[in-house]
């Protein structure tokens, strides 16, 4: 066979150029920050937003988009400088194999304003990422509206609020704050499933300090009108609340692998290490035999679910409850436990809102529930009344009986009132109830019962005392027990503690197939 010249073919003079000026322009991009920005940035502890991105993602997996766009020649007094990439870096990859797309705001360039150009980069992402099925990850880092630009980087928010609602319920949506958030930038990661935050670095409120004293006279720091600490314990703003840039963006990671690409896919499955069947001894008796006495839920949960491995969500708000996700059998589940070690476990506004807004999210993304019982009531006080206890405790009870994911409960301890009905009972439709021994249903507590029942009787009675006791422990040996529950089938069996893990594993997999119908609207009217 005769040789055949494979020697490469020349490039021409014209190619050359128009190489160099490729790469001359990609440096020019990666490189857009003000140079003293880029130098006080990195000596405040925080990465850049390329480095954020690439911290976030799969090791080389990043691709970014729209590298090369620029603010309008028409912006007010800007017509010198006009970065390549403007102030926000887009682009998609994968966390853990799965695709993501992602944003992360420049606080180097302009501030991190928004633009007019700066909005169609983010609107972009998104709408790709609502079009593919993927979660979408904003990081926020940004001095809000670009003022040359008016009326138009207003409008560039709308238009990324408008997108966040249609996203709603159909793909993940998570904020990592990681820097200021001001005036109506906040609402965008307000509207997203989860808000995570930097302490000491991130900050959000719709008006800054010097406003507020103008307005009201109150002297009030960043850190303490709305950082990450202030969001994540008094506010319930923040969902996490992390001590680096490096760890928020470990937490992102991690949140994102119990959760599905989207409403209509199931969550990740894993296979589990711990074995589906292992009894814990421990749980049979992590009550206490005085009904007084507090205990932890989380290590409960500890006990049931997977490994241990539970991460908590709105760790520090509203701490009377506990939700997360974790799972149970490889399978993703969201958790919901009373926490007996805080305000007893009752039911207040706060926990109210925090639950209730945890079960919607899992029901909108196929996550099925798992819920401990172990509450005493709604919190009695004008403070709660005034603030409309009725109303807020009634979303959790509209979550819970809207809900058509799986949904499995375990009584560990009390169970009364309207609080056992709202906590994922069965009359709202729970698919699996169980209880354990220590269970106690009813309307109220023994002591409260006795005195309103037989107030005449003790008010006659020779020794009010003795037949108080004796009326008590009546009640007791009668209601402070699942078996009546039970004989009604309110209650599908009562379980040795030990045995929870495997007999909810059971009851989970058995319920995976669920089909539910509901009545044809447009939304049902939960009270808002």
């Amino acid at each position: 066979m005769a040789a055949t010249d494979e020697s490469p073919p020349q490039t021409n003079d014209s190619t050359r150029g128009k190489l160099e000026q490729l790469r001359e322009l990609r440096d020019r991009a990666l490189h857009a920050g003000n140079e003293s920005a880029v130098e006080k940035h990195h000596a405040a502890g925080k990465l850049l937003a390329r480095e954020r991105v690439v911290r976030l993602l799969d090791p080389g997996s990043f691709v970014e988009l729209d590298r090369y766009v620029r603010h309008r020649e028409s912006n007010f007094g800007m017509l010198e400088r006009r970065p390549y990439g403007d102030a926000v870096v887009t682009g998609y990859g994968t966390i853990f194999g799965r695709k993501v797309f992602v944003f992360s705001q420049d606080f180097t360039v302009f501030g991190g304003s928004l633009s007019e150009v700066f909005a169609e980069k983010i609107c972009k992402v998104m709408d790709l990422a609502a079009k593919f099925g993927c979660p979408v990850v904003g990081i926020n880092d940004s001095g809000g509206a670009r003022i040359q630009e008016g009326v138009v980087s207003l409008a560039g928010y709308a238009e990324i609020f408008w997108r966040n609602v249609q996203c709603s319920g159909v793909i993940p949506q998570i904020s990592l704050v990681m820097g200021p958030s001001a005036g109506g930038a906040v609402y965008s990661p307000a509207i997203t499933d989860f808000v995570l935050m930097v302490e000491g670095t991130s900050y959000m409120f719709i008006t800054g300090p010097d406003v507020v004293k103008t307005v009201t006279g109150e002297e009030v720091s960043f850190e303490e009108l709305g950082g990450a600490a202030t969001h994540a314990s008094r506010s319930g703003v923040a969902h996490f609340s992390s001590p680096d840039e490096e760890s928020a963006l470990d937490d992102a990671r991690y949140l994102l692998s119990f959760l599905p690409q989207n409403n209509l896919d199931p969550p990740l499955f894993t296979e589990p290490t711990d074995p589906v069947d292992r009894e814990d001894p421990e749980l049979d008796t992590i009550v206490p035999d005085d009904p007084a006495r507090p205990y932890d839920i989380k290590h409960v949960v500890a006990r049931v679910v997977d490994s241990g491995e539970f991460l908590e969500v709105h760790e520090r708000w509203a701490q009377n409850i506990v939700v997360g996700f974790a799972r149970l059998g490889g399978h993703s589940v969201g958790v919901v436990g009373n926490q007996p070690r805080a305000l007893a476990g009752v039911l207040d506004i706060d926990s109210s809102v925090k639950a209730a807004r945890f079960v919607r999210f899992c029901d909108a993304f196929n996550i099925p529930l798992v819920t401990f019982v172990d509450v005493p009531g709604f919190l009695p006080g004008t403070a709660q009344e005034w603030g409309g206890i009725i109303r807020h405790g009634a979303k959790l009870l509209y979550a819970y009986a809207e809900a058509t994911v799986p949904k499995l409960a375990v009584i560990t301890r009390k169970a009364y009132g309207g609080a056992y009905d709202v906590m994922s009972s069965k009359h709202i439709r729970a698919d699996f109830n169980f209880a354990w021994p220590t269970a106690e249903v009813a309307v109220m507590g023994p002591e409260g019962a006795v005195n309103i029942v037989f107030r005449r009787e003790l008010a006659d009675a020779a020794d009010p005392e003795a037949r108080r006791q004796e009326l008590i422990d009546d009640y007791k040996e009668r209601f402070a027990n699942p078996y009546a529950a039970a004989e009604r089938g309110y209650l599908d069996d009562v379980i040795e503690p030990r045995r929870t893990r495997p007999v909810l594993i059971d009851a989970l997999e058995t319920a995976l197939t669920k089909r539910e119908e509901r009545p044809q609207r447009k939304h049902g009217n939960i009270p808002l």
